[in-house]
This record gives structure tokens, C-alpha cells and sequence, in this order.
């Protein structure tokens, strides 16, 4: 959530920032927000100023009363009472504008930081880096081609999957539904090598290891932003009013909701294993097919709380780690730095990282890495005090996916198959135990 001191010292520049994300109405939601700003301060003086009579008023009953001034004493109590019902009246009124300003600015969008390029949609993205062709810094997605061959003769990972007998799509539709699908035998075992695979490799980074809640309340879901933005794409157990996870971010980053940290424990960093359940309402097509897109997957998030001065290191680092992962994986990516109408609600700053499928000859999106400033550590209350002068101060949050398992086994898969069976690569075969998929 934006800040009043963020609006007030940098108003042009927040709405700018707005209109790179294409949200509507920039301008009309900002000075809405100051007027209800100024409506709650307008009523707290009003209320300071009957609250100081009121006060000068009931010291004054007693003399008035020692002095034999009955009807004046009287009054003065009359008077009183009125000033009370008053102050009630004020304080209604401050809290309705302020309920109303926090509303509003749930429904405004972080403001992107000025190295997010300008853009509508995932066409304008920036390849800043790739590990299969050249490109710069003004490569678009748009117009930049990369060297990966093309090679008709792969087969996609779903019949690979019906093949080797790793993943059962149909068994999932049975007894679950479309999108959560059942994974058997040496499927099953990638699966798990992967988790522990990328956990192992956050624990050597430094990332202490959390086992959260797969279910969370809502004020998890507004403390990260996913409420009240993506409501409709989360799982909602309507009864007890808890939402399944999207991501481990959700959980894991509400630790620290109303929470005062020391500056010495930054940066704090976490990694957790979950799985995470998304409605994806409205995809279709080719998007959806196998592990393309699932309701269902298993991934590893690593998440950061950090101080201002230190979050774009820490981001740097962040991203350094999930390109670590896919360099030893041995699949071919890329990195793309999204542009502003393509980033989440949340993130100031996103990188994307892809990697790509030899069969189905296109990019598939494996990781997010963002940072989100102060923006949701101002609705989570996550704030630290600063060493030199105990100055409490809103703390930066990021995090990113380390990694995402379905496209990651579905470009294994795919890559990796040979006439003699699908080959693991030499990072992940302690993990799985086997060489070969035959």
C-alpha cells in the first residue's frame, strides 16, 4: 500500500508511475485519497478544539459550583455534554475517512520504479539476459530472437509423460478435476528430487528453511496484496473464511506482519516448499495443456525482508540464485525485466525468467523475482528500528520463485529426451537417484 508521505512528497511522480501500469484513473484515485486525507484531519481538529472546551469547560464546574453559581454551573455541564456527543460525532466522521482512504488504497497499485520499461503487455518486456543469444538493452521481447533450435521431432512433455508412465492427467480429472494432475513412479521422484534439490541449494545461499500453512486468513491475503486484487483467483474455504496459498510468498512473508525487527537482523532471508493452488479462471488453449498451467504445483519461493538502502543488492542476489539454478539444470533461459503493464499488482521492480521448450518451441515462464519497496510492509505493519538513532522505519519485502516445478519438469522432460530415454542432469542426479528416465 502507498504511503500519505509517498503521495504528498512525490504526488506527480506516484501518478506517473500509476499510468506506466495502465491503471485508470490515476489521477482521480490520488486526489481522492488526499481529499479523505484532509476530510480526517479537518474532523481531528475539530475534535482537539472540542475536546480542549470541554476539558476548560468540567474545570470550571467545580469553582462555578464553590461559588454558588448553580445555573452557570449548570450550564457549563449542559454544555459539556454537548461537546461530548460532539467529540463522538468527530471521531465517526475520522474514522470513516479514514476506513475509506485504506480502502481506496488497497485498490491502487505499487508505482513501478523508473528502470520498469514503458509497455502494455508481455511483447514489450526487455530480454536483459539469456544464455542462447545476444541481446541488449533495447531488445523487446517483441523483436528479439534467439538462437534454440527448433526441432520438430521432440515430443511434448504430456506424451513423454504417457510414455515413461511419470504423470497421469486423466487420474487427476478423476478424482480432483482438470489442472491437478497425478504424478507416478520416477514422476513422482523428479518431483521430489527437484524440491529438495532447490532447498538444498537455498540453504547453501544463506535462506533459513520455513514449513508454513498451505491455508491462510484474510488479512494474510491483504497484507501481501493478493487480496483484495486476485480474490477471484484464489481457492476460498468459504466456511471458516481461510484461502488456499498462491505462493509460499503469502504466508511466509506474514511472519513479519506487525512486527518490529532490530536492523541487525537484516537481511532476514526465508525459503519454504509448498504447494500452491490457483483457479487460473479464464485461461485456455494451448497455454493450459499438460503442466503448462496448473490449479495444483509444487514450488520453492525464497522470500527476503530487508532495509531500503540494502533491498536492490539483496535483488541482485536474488536473481543471481534462481540463474544459478537454471545454469545447473543445464536448460536453456532468459531474463526478462517486465515492462510496467505487465507486472503484478505489487511488485515495483519484476524480473522473469524463462526457459525454453524444445517441443512445444516456446518460452515458458519458471520464476518471478520482485521487489515490492515499502509496499507491502506498509500493509503488513513490517518495520524495523534503526542502530544508529531507534527510528522506526518500514522495512523493503521481495521475493521470487526458486523455483516453480511444472515448466521446470515439462522443459527437462522435453530437452533432455534422446532415443534411449530422457537424461537427468548431473546436479539433479544425486537427488533423484537415476540417470536415465526409460
Amino acid at each position: 500500500m502507498l504511503t500519505l508521505k509517498q503521495i504528498y512528497d512525490n504526488k506527480d511522480l506516484v501518478i506517473a508511475g500509476l499510468e506506466k501500469k495502465h491503471f485508470s484513473a490515476a489521477a482521480q484515485a490520488i486526489e481522492q485519497v488526499i481529499a479523505l486525507d484532509a476530510e480526517r484531519k479537518s474532523a481531528q481538529q475539530k475534535k482537539d478544539a472540542a475536546q480542549a472546551e470541554m476539558n476548560r469547560l468540567s474545570k470550571s464546574i467545580g469553582s462555578l459550583m464553590k461559588a454558588g453559581q448553580k445555573a452557570e454551573a449548570e450550564q457549563a455541564k449542559a454544555q459539556t455534554a454537548t461537546l461530548k456527543q460532539n467529540i463522538a460525532d468527530y471521531e465517526a466522521q475520522m474514522r470513516r475517512a479514514e476506513e475509506a482512504q485504506t480502502a481506496l488504497l488497497l485498490t491502487i497499485p505499487n508505482v513501478p520504479y523508473d528502470l520498469v520499461p514503458q509497455g502494455t503487455g508481455a511483447e514489450d518486456n526487455k530480454v536483459v539476459r539469456s544464455n542462447v543469444g545476444e541481446c541488449h538493452e533495447d531488445s523487446t521481447v517483441g523483436n528479439w530472437t534467439s538462437t534454440v533450435k527448433n526441432d520438430n521431432a521432440k515430443l511434448p512433455h504430456w506424451e513423454l509423460a504417457k510414455k515413461y508412465n511419470l504423470i497421469d492427467f486423466d487420474l487427476g480429472v478423476k478424482i480432483t478435476g482438470a489442472g491437478f494432475p497425478v504424478y507416478i513412479g520416477k514422476g513422482a521422484q523428479l518431483q521430489r528430487a527437484l524440491i529438495n534439490f532447490f532447498l538444498t541449494e537455498a540453504g547453501k545461499a544463506g535462506y533459513t528453511e520455513i514449513m508454513p500453512p498451505a491455508v491462510v486468513n484474510q488479512a494474510s491475503g491483504y497484507g501481501t496484496g493478493q487480496l483484495p486484487d486476485k480474490e477471484g483467483q484464489m481457492y476460498h474455504c468459504e466456511v471458516d473464511d481461510l484461502y488456499l496459498i498462491p505462493t509460499a510468498e503469502v504466508p511466509v512473508t506474514n511472519l513479519y506482519r506487525d512486527v518490529i525487527l532490530d536492523e541487525s537482523e537484516l537481511p532476514i532471508k526465508n525459503c519454504a516448499y509448498t504447494e500452491c493452488f490457483r483457479r487460473e479462471a479464464g485461461s485456455y488453449g494451448k497455454d493450459v495443456r499438460g503442466l503448462n498451467r496448473l490449479h495444483e504445483f509444487s514450488k520453492v519461493e525464497i522470500v527476503r525482508i530487508d532495509k531500503p538502502e540494502h533491498s536492490e543488492q539483496s535483488h541482485q542476489e536474488m536473481l543471481q540464485h534462481v540463474e544459478g539454478l537454471l545454469q545447473k539444470l543445464e536448460l536453456p533461459y532468459r531474463v526478462l525485466r517486465l515492462c510496467g503493464g505487465d507486472m503484478s499488482f505489487t511488485a515495483a521492480i519484476c524480473y522473469d525468467f524463462e526457459v525454453y521448450s524444445e517441443a512445444q518451441q516456446r518460452w515458458l515462464e519458471v520464476s518471478s523475482v520482485s521487489n515490492f519497496d515499502t509496499y507491502q510492509a506498509n500493509r503488513l505493519h513490517c518495520r524495523y528500528r534503526r542502530a544508529d538513532d531507534k527510528k522506526v522505519t518500514l522495512c523493503h519485502t521481495l521475493n521470487g520463485s526458486a523455483l516453480a516445478l511444472p515448466r521446470i519438469v515439462a522443459a527437462l522432460l522435453e530437452n533432455n529426451q534422446t532415443p534411449e530415454g530422457i537424461h537427468i542432469p548431473a546436479a539433479l542426479q544425486p537427488f533423484t537417484g537415476f540417470e536415465w528416465i526409460r
